[in-house]
């Protein structure tokens, strides 16, 4: 196994490979605008922000770790030839947030596209978990992702300027066994754009959102490795997705295929919601003896 391959995920394309994926877009979809992507330093984020610099955006990412987006930041500059502005912060602190969106708006005079993509989660039952670990979740997903909707959006109106905010969450009308907590931070963040749509729809703001089922990338190693193979059975069709996947649903709630759309939630997610078991923490001894 040579160093390049040890350094790229276990899961999910490498960097070359998301240079190069087929698209159904056009070259220059989103030239002149600026997207901004957070959690952009690895998986399903650093895919999103590869697919918009590869349509023409001006890309600004923001993440916790700044090697890792200085990284992505360097590749998207070589794939694209245009600027790539970073910003290490986290979302889960409101002031952060602000400083992030003063920091894109003086940079590029405004934004036109919110990706809400940053957020945790880990796999356990939900008798087991820690407070800590439940109010991090809880305070990444829903609170930070309200946090940027807000922010951007006070920005927008003041500008009187249109918007637009994809938000990547989970799959969670059937729950989400193992995963309580995301289950719940999600549905709120659902819940949250669906109100917001309509009361931001009188500063032509769109809010929509992406339900992501099994997504096969580099987040498929924070899993035990016995329960992996349940991500490969949870849909009809019997395997996971792809990052591309979810990238190139947020482009078309992005782009002008999306001009009419607003307050929906685009599942992404091969069936799952339909039949399949997923089971991230494991499959409950109940569950097995009663052969269900």
């Amino acid at each position: 196994m040579s160093t390049q391959d040890t350094q790229q995920p276990k899961f999910g394309p490498g960097d070359e490979a998301l240079a190069a994926l087929p698209t159904v877009y056009r070259d220059d979809l989103f030239a002149g605008k600026v997207v901004l992507v957070s959690g952009a330093g690895s998986g399903i984020g650093k895919a999103i922000a590869f697919l918009f610099a590869r349509l023409g955006a001006t890309l600004a990412i923001c993440g916790r770790n700044a090697e890792k987006l200085e990284d992505s930041a360097q590749k998207l500059r070589a794939l694209s030839g245009r600027e790539v502005f970073t910003y290490p912060m986290t979302i889960r602190d409101p002031e952060q947030v602000d400083a992030l969106m003063g920091a894109v708006w003086e940079h590029f005079g405004g934004l036109d596209i919110l990706v809400n993509n940053a957020g945790g989660q880990f796999a356990a039952h939900a008798m087991d978990f820690p407070i800590k670990g439940w109010n991090a979740v809880i305070d990444t997903n829903l609170n930070g992702s309200w946090f940027m909707m807000q922010s951007a959006a006070k920005r927008w109106v003041e500008q009187g300027k249109p918007g637009n905010i994809i938000t990547i969450t989970a799959a969670i009308d059937r729950g989400l066994p193992g995963m309580a907590h995301t289950a719940a931070s999600r549905a709120g963040v659902i819940a949250l754009s669906r109100t917001l749509a309509i009361e931001w729809a009188e500063h032509d703001i769109r809010l929509n959102c992406i339900g992501a089922g099994a997504i096969e990338s580099n987040g498929f190693n924070n899993y035990r490795e016995e329960n992996v193979p349940t991500f490969y059975q949870c849909n009809p069709m019997m395997r996971p997705g792809d990052v591309q996947d979810i990238a190139e649903a947020v482009v078309y709630l992005a782009g002008p295929s999306g001009k009419f759309i607003t307050g929906e939630v685009l599942n992404v997610e091969g069936g799952m919601l339909l039949w399949g078991e997923f089971w991230p923490a494991g499959k409950p001894d109940y569950f097995k003896v009663n052969g269900a």
